[in-house]
């Protein structure tokens, strides 16, 4: 019986709220749309992604579709996030700002190099692509926490 209730407060210890998580999500798609805008690194992304103007015109056919993809992989992320955050017992906007930094060397960092590595892009689009991940996760942990 004890141990029931145990499990019971550890598991109610990690229930997340889906708004703070809706909320991120958004953030992190609005963020990617200013970041990869031709104004901001949209030119330097396309320019090493080899895309013509015409592939950038069948990629704004695709572009609805394509965002909603975009906002359900940051809901995942939100989420998982989220776990994290309330898991490492981040409540305060620069536990935050560590939480989004310490997932982005850990999980996104180290895997993206392989665009360098294996498919021969350049440096500066992995600044560019690893970049805006770090600026997502770190936008998304402090939406969380600070409408948790």
């Amino acid at each position: 019986m004890m141990r029931g209730r145990l499990i019971l407060i550890f598991y109610s210890m990690f229930e997340v709220a889906f708004v703070p998580i809706l909320v991120a999500a958004i953030v992190s798609v609005v963020l990617a749309f200013v970041w990869f805008h031709e104004k901001a690194f949209g030119r330097t992304f396309m320019r090493y992604m080899n895309l013509t103007p015409e592939q950038s015109a069948r990629g704004k056919k695709r572009m609805p579709i394509a965002t909603f993809v975009a906002f359900l992989s940051s809901l995942v992320a939100a989420y998982v996030l989220n776990y994290f955050g309330i898991a490492w017992g981040v409540y305060d906007w620069v536990g935050a700002i560590e939480l989004g930094i310490w997932v982005w060397v850990g999980f996104a960092a180290p895997p993206m190099l392989g665009m360098v590595l294996w498919e021969m892009k350049p440096i500066k689009y992995y600044l560019v692509v690893a970049g805006y991940w770090l600026l997502a996760f770190i936008a998304m942990a402090l939406v969380l926490v600070l409408l948790a």
